[in-house]
């Protein structure tokens, strides 16, 4: 997990350990073998650096048509509820680490609030 996050500029200190071993038990959960497919790691570790960067910083680090996609992926999680990425950007959320301008662009709420 930690090499996925490097490689999206997110280095993995400012992720707290308590989010990066929720984001790897709920890809163990999703596996379809024992264990997560290597590339899982890294669509996870994208999903949740946009969240925790925010577009801009995101998009600089990375580049605007991975954010684009982030910003997909957000969108679609958003309507079909209860899938790995609505999980994600859930953990971010309840976390209190997801960008505020992600929170306000995409209307984020948790039950919590």
């Amino acid at each position: 997990m930690d090499r996925a996050l490097r490689s999206v500029d997110l280095h993995p200190s400012m992720v707290p350990e308590a989010v990066k071993l929720t984001v790897v038990g709920l890809l163990k959960d999703h596996a379809i073998g024992d264990e997560p497919a290597p590339q899982s790691y890294q669509s996870a570790a994208e999903l949740v650096a946009y969240c925790m960067i925010g577009a801009e910083g995101f998009a600089g680090a990375n580049d605007t048509a991975l954010a684009l996609r982030m910003e997909q992926r957000i969108e679609d999680a958003l309507e079909h509820g209860k899938t790995l990425d609505a999980q994600l950007v859930l953990v971010t959320l309840t976390a209190r680490v997801i960008q505020p301008s992600v929170v306000e662009h995409f209307g984020l709420t948790s039950e919590a609030d």
